[in-house]
């Protein structure tokens, strides 16, 4: 048996936006329409954050944002940058749940997915950076992306000339990332010319620290082991997880996702079980995980390795990237990756879109969380999806907001 999975289907199972970002009245995000300061204070006595001052002064920052919007001027931005579990996902989506105005709140690999398909929706023509810009703003007032990190130069030529454009159009935009500004595409080849895009955020965006060693990630809570270690000649704990997940499930099947078909270890109605090989080993991308967690409430990946080994010596790349405009690229020495490396990239990028989502992704691994990927080249961006995995092991994940 084969399954296909549909590109339009969409899920709103928690507050969380859609893969499409926007957020309409059926939405639980759009019900709310408190401003930011009201809609924490509301958490806090709740008992769904701990004080942190921190916290209080990018409350501060959306504030000032809202009640210029409801007074019809046009406020600077704000960029929410810190260290991972500092709330700035949390605080982005408690701006947008309470926007007076329209708003369009994307993950920034979704933000970009647009992006690349509009243009070539757009068929090309001269500078179509000025139309996706036109289009966007006869659309929303406010474009919030969370995430943001640029490691691409066609990306980054893309995002920098088209958010010069939106600014100048007088879109008001909020972003997180966990480095400020002056820090986006450090090292990368031709960062010169992405420059200009930092000068313009540092211009129109207030860049807010959220400072401090207060991890909200692990604000207590009910637990839920959603992640195994399996050692050597111990049977597997996944087969019993499926059963209650998937009554009715079928095991040992074939799923097609996108173009590709992909061999499945069980398949319900609303939950899959595969292997790591053919989720992160596969030539599979950041859309088609995207499509996973379109269809399905839980995820299930079994068979997960150590994912560290030693770099390789780094290569020369030739050649060209195009961008809006070609960027003659010339020589550049390649960073040094070790074997695994691809299908780390990919695991990080499945498991931002699970937590983006609020889709539990239950793992049984070789190696305790810790120790998945303790060092190479991807260090930084895996401690990332380390701090959302251990987000993931509270019953609470999936039913609120993220922190």
């Amino acid at each position: 048996m084969t399954a296909s999975i549909s590109d339009t289907a969409s899920r709103h199972l928690s507050p969380r936006p859609s893969a499409s970002g926007e957020l309409t009245a059926s939405d639980p995000l759009a019900k709310r329409c408190d401003s930011p300061k009201l809609a924490y204070r509301r958490a806090l006595a709740e008992g769904i954050l701990v004080e942190d001052d921190a916290q209080r002064q990018a409350v501060d920052a959306l504030e000032c944002c809202h009640r210029a919007l409801v007074d019809g001027t046009r406020p600077d931005g704000v960029y929410l940058w810190g260290k991972v579990g500092r709330g700035k996902t949390w605080l982005m989506d408690l701006f947008a749940a309470g926007c007076p105005v329209p708003v369009r709140r994307l993950h920034f690999h979704h933000f970009m997915r647009w992006v690349h398909r509009r243009q070539f929706q757009l068929g090309g023509g001269v500078d179509p950076l000025n139309r996706l810009a036109d289009e966007l703003v006869g659309e929303v007032r406010v474009l919030c992306l969370d995430e943001l990190y640029v490691e691409d130069i066609a990306d980054a030529m893309l995002l920098g000339g088209l958010l010069e454009r939106l600014f100048v159009r007088g879109l008001v935009v909020l972003t997180t990332s966990n480095q400020p500004p002056s820090e986006l595409y450090r090292n990368g080849f031709n960062r010169e010319r992405f420059m200009p895009a930092i000068a313009a955020m540092e211009q129109h965006m207030q860049a807010v620290h959220l400072g401090g060693d207060l991890d909200h990630r692990e604000h207590p809570g009910v637990s839920r082991q959603r992640y195994f270690v399996r050692r050597s000649g111990e049977p597997s704990v996944l087969p019993e997880q499926f059963r209650r997940l998937a009554p009715a499930g079928i095991v040992d099947t074939t799923l097609t996702v996108g173009s590709r078909t992909i061999d499945v270890r069980g398949l319900g109605t609303k939950a899959i079980w595969c292997d790591f090989a053919d989720l992160c080993e596969a030539p599979l991308s950041t859309l088609d995980f995207i499509g996973l967690c379109d269809r399905f409430d839980t995820l299930m990946l079994g068979g997960v390795p150590g994912l560290a080994g030693e770099a390789q010596p780094a290569r020369i790349a030739r050649g060209t990237e195009d961008a809006y405009q070609r960027v003659v690229a010339g020589d550049r020495e390649l960073p040094p990756l070790a074997p695994r490396d691809d299908s780390v990239r990919r695991f990080i990028a499945l498991v931002d879109e699970c937590y983006d989502r609020g889709v539990p992704l239950v793992i049984e691994a070789e190696v305790p969380m810790e120790a998945l990927y303790p060092n190479g080249y991807l260090a930084f961006a895996f401690r990332r999806t380390l701090s959302r995995l251990r987000e993931m092991q509270w019953e609470r994940f999936g039913q609120c907001p993220g922190v």
